[in-house]
Formats: C-alpha cells, sequence, structure tokens
C-alpha cells in the first residue's frame, strides 16, 4: 500500500551538496549486499541516518488526521477506513452516471505512473526489515509476519517486488531508474528505515501504521488500471492484504499497542510513533504522481533521450521537411519542431487510425526499420498522441477484486517438534536440483553443520535484505526463515 489516506503531501529538498541526493542515497541502499542487518557501507549509513532526520523534520510540518492521544487512535483508523469505502462508492456512482475516469487520461498516462512510482513499490515492505534482528521478541513477531507475507514467504509469483517487476515487464515500463530525485524520496525514506530501526522504532512502527492504512487512491487506481486493460492484481492485492479486519491494518495498529511501553514514557513512545505515521507523506505520492504527467511534455522528454543515442545512425537520404533527420536530432532543443515538422509533412496524421501515419509504420510494421527504437511506454505514448483524443473513451469492464484471506500460506515442516538440522535438511531436499542456483548452494552450504535458531537466522538474515530477497537465494532464504520463524512463535 502506499500512505495515509491524506492528499497533502510534503516534497524533499535536496540534500546538501557534500551528501547523496535521494536518488543516490536509494542505490546505495538498495545495491549493498550485506550479511546481517544494519552492515551498510559506514558513509551511506551515516547519511540514511542524517536523510532519515530530515525527512522527519519534513514530516513535522504535515498536517494529519493522527489524534493527538493513543485511546482515540482505533476510533480515527475506522472512521477514515469507512470514510475511503463512502468515497468510493460515490466515485463508482459517479462512473456509472457517465463520469470520465479521475485519474488516468489514456493509457499511457496510467504507464507513466507505473514508472513513476517504480522506486517505491520495488522496496515494498523495506521498512521493516531491520526487525528480522528481534525475531524473539513477541511484540514485533505481527511485524515480522508482515514482512515475510510482503515477500511472498518465498514464493516468486506472491513476492510483491517480483510481481511488481513483471508488471512493468509486461508493459514495457521498466525504464525507471533515471527518474528525478522527488520519484525517490519515499523508497529512500523505507530503506533508511530498515537500516536505522534500531533507532527509530517507534517511527518505524509508525510508518507502518500509517502505509497499512486504506487509501482511496489504491481503489480508483486499480480500478482505472483495470478499465485500460492493465493488470490490476499488485494493487488489489494490497487492497485485500492490508485488510483491517485480519490483515497488515489491522497487525500494525495491534503492534502500536503491544509496543507501547508500560513502565517507560508512553507518551513520548507515542508522539514518535507519530511522527512516523507523518513520514508516509514526504515525497512524491500517488495523486502527485498522476498530476504530474503532460502527454506531449513526456513524448518531447522521450524523443529528445532517442536523439542522444540515434544523431549519428541516419542515412544522407532521411530527410524530414526539407532536413536531414541527424540534423534534427544532433540537438534536443529542436525536438518539438522535428515532431510538428512530422505533422506539417505528413508522416504523422493526428486524430487519425494509426496506419495513416508513416512514421508509426516505421516503428511497428513487419521488419519496420526502426522496430524496437522504442520501448512498450514509448510506443503507447505516441501512439495516444497521434490518436489525440480518439481512443480515450474506455470499454468498461466488470471490476472485481480478486478475494484473498490476506496471508500468504507457509509450507511448513509436518513435525512440530523437528529440530533445526530436521527443518533445514527439509528445504535442502524440497530445492529443485536443476535449477538450482549457484548462490542457492552456497546458502545451503553456509547452514551445514548449523543447529540452533540463533545461528540459522544469522545466516539467513542477511538474504531477505530489499536488496536480495527478490533473487533465487533470497527466496529460498525466506521460505526457511517463514519455516523457522512458524516453529519458534
Amino acid at each position: 500500500m502506499d500512505s495515509v489516506p491524506n492528499t497533502q503531501r510534503a516534497t524533499l529538498a535536496l540534500l546538501p551538496s557534500q551528501q547523496m541526493d535521494s536518488r543516490q542515497l536509494y542505490f546505495a541502499m538498495l545495491d549493498e549486499r550485506c550479511s546481517t542487518v544494519g552492515q551498510i557501507d559506514e558513509l551511506s549509513g551515516s547519511i540514511s541516518r542524517g536523510f532519515l532526520l530530515e525527512q522527519l523534520s519534513v514530516a513535522a510540518a504535515i498536517h494529519t488526521d493522527f489524534p493527538a492521544e493513543m485511546r482515540s487512535l482505533p476510533d480515527v483508523l475506522r472512521s477514515a477506513h469507512d470514510q475511503v469505502a463512502q468515497d468510493y462508492q460515490c466515485y463508482l456512482d459517479e462512473r456509472g452516471t457517465g463520469s470520465p475516469r479521475r485519474y488516468f487520461s489514456c493509457r499511457s498516462h496510467a504507464m507513466y505512473f507505473l514508472r513513476t512510482v517504480a522506486p517505491t513499490k520495488l522496496v515494498d515492505g523495506a521498512w521493516l526489515y531491520g526487525l528480522l534482528q528481534s525475531w524473539q521478541d513477541p511484540r514485533l513477531a505481527p511485524l515480522i509476519r508482515t514482512y515475510l507475507e510482503e515477500l511472498g514467504c518465498g514464493n516468486l509469483l506472491q513476492n510483491h517486488v517480483q510481481i511488481y517487476k513483471r508488471l512493468l515487464a509486461r508493459y514495457g515500463c521498466d525504464k525507471w531508474q533515471d527518474g528525478p530525485n522527488e520519484h525517490f524520496t519515499q523508497g529512500a525514506v523505507q530503506l533508511a528505515l530498515a537500516h536505522n530501526a534500531d533507532e527509530f522504532l517507534p517511527e518505524l512502527i509508525g510508518f507502518n501504521l500509517g502505509y497499512e492504512q486504506l487509501p482511496l487512491h489504491l481503489l480508483i487506481t486499480a480500478y482505472e488500471l483495470n478499465e485500460l486493460d492493465i493488470d490490476p492484481y499488485y494493487f488489489t492485492l494490497h487492497v485485500s492484504i492490508d485488510n483491517a479486519s485480519i490483515g497488515h491494518a489491522r497487525m500494525a495498529l495491534q503492534s502500536v499497542l503491544d509496543c507501547t511501553p508500560r513502565l517507560g514514557d508512553a507518551a513520548e513512545f507515542y508522539r514518535r510513533v507519530g511522527n512516523g505515521y507523518h513520514l508516509n507523506l514526504v515525497g512524491m505520492g500517488t495523486e502527485e504522481a498522476i498530476a504530474s504527467f503532460n502527454l506531449e511534455q513526456e513524448l518531447l522528454r522521450v524523443l529528445a533521450d532517442k536523439a542522444l543515442s540515434g544523431a549519428k545512425l541516419h542515412s544522407d537520404y532521411c530527410l524530414v521537411g526539407g532536413r536531414l533527420v541527424s540534423e534534427w536530432l544532433s540537438s534536443s532543443g529542436e525536438t518539438s519542431e522535428l515532431l510538428q515538422t512530422l505533422q506539417s509533412t505528413g508522416w504523422i496524421r493526428r486524430g487519425k487510425s494509426l496506419e495513416q501515419s508513416r512514421f508509426w509504420r516505421l516503428l511497428t510494421d513487419e521488419q519496420a526499420p526502426m522496430f524496437g527504437v522504442f520501448d512498450g511506454y514509448e510506443l503507447q505514448l505516441l501512439k495516444d498522441w497521434i490518436l489525440d483524443d480518439a481512443d480515450r473513451t474506455p470499454t468498461l469492464k466488470r471490476f472485481r477484486i480478486r478475494p484473498s484471506n490476506g496471508h500468504v500460506k507457509v509450507t511448513v515442516v509436518p513435525q512440530s517438534d523437528a529440530t533445526i538440522e530436521q527443518i533445514i535438511a527439509h528445504h535442502i531436499g524440497r530445492e529443485p536440483k536443476p535449477n538450482s542456483c549457484a548462490d542457492v548452494d552456497v546458502l545451503f552450504q553456509q547452514l551445514a553443520g548449523v543447529d540452533t535458531k540463533e545461528q540459522a537466522f544469522a545466516v539467513l538474515t542477511g538474504m531477505l535484505s530489499p536488496a536480495n530477497h527478490p533473487t533465487p537465494a533470497g527466496l529460498a532464504a525466506t521460505r526457511l526463515y517463514a519455516d523457522l520463524f512458524q516453529h519458534v512463535t
């Protein structure tokens, strides 16, 4: 899920020049290959802590519905959930009477959104990673279970990051790494929490509480993606698994209540939980990401990007408007004029069928000379721009959220009294040998001779990091960790 049901967001200003910006820090933390929780480069660790403090300062100025007293929290969250349900019904009623889509003007707009929020979705659940070292603390067990479920309990088809990666690849939207800094702020916050969990535990718990609440934009996004023939499963999955009855939203609230100190300063703990709750609102949110789309400007950006790599690759006989294509592409500042010239010379005929545009055929026809130059997202941008308003009326389809009980089933060792060695041996025996991975083999070699829970979790934990868990070895480690965790809790 994504954030508290509140449309007010705050965007991060860049960090001081001697530090990493949010995009650089995001990749520094995501690319690390640590073996245990919290082991990252010292410079990155120091900067991630400073970054987190700065974002907490930004978040403190944001108004939300977070109540001043903990006793009011369950009622406030329940009321917010009911309001979302009511607002969504109003949305459905409006659509039923012919109102246009609220979010996405065309299919490429929706695909732009998938790319824009990718840095956040591809670290789904990351903030909880830092809790794995506290597996012996029963108060944190529901949050660790939440993290394991975000990882699909090691099931490739249910791992949330893998689900989103497949979604991006399916629609040619997997070029997201060069986005602006504001696209990476929320993901960087989540990774920074993961690596500073000990110091910022109340903030982490509050962040988790806010993130697991049901926002209206999630429901509308899923509805309109489905309407535009884009698979909404990643989003509908979060509607069901995060439910307030037995799902992650319920566990998030319970973790606040369970972790509040009985003998310590409960008021200070709750204040910090509120700070973490507000932290959901820094960076670019869903509605801001959607509103930032401009079809023609995005198409011009893509064409300018193509010009950088294609300027020297066109033959001398390629002319548009009396000029060599290589001349047009030699300066990205002429992209807008080139687009206009393609129209005035008949290479593109806006508002007409795609087949009437010669430029489109150069990209898509069988044995087309420019086939493969544009990815799926870029082709959709061009298609929507050529068709103009001709392709914006949706074909309404019946939309249902896929049922889910809110939990991923874990295949456990049948014997409740199985030893650690037996559980590990069970998993080694279940690994598919013909498709074995060298990293998986190394992982199980490291587990050879392990006979205590402490030793097993010490080996496995690093492979459940945001950087590692979507890999074959990470998935294998997650499956074993989930079995061991269920066995000992």
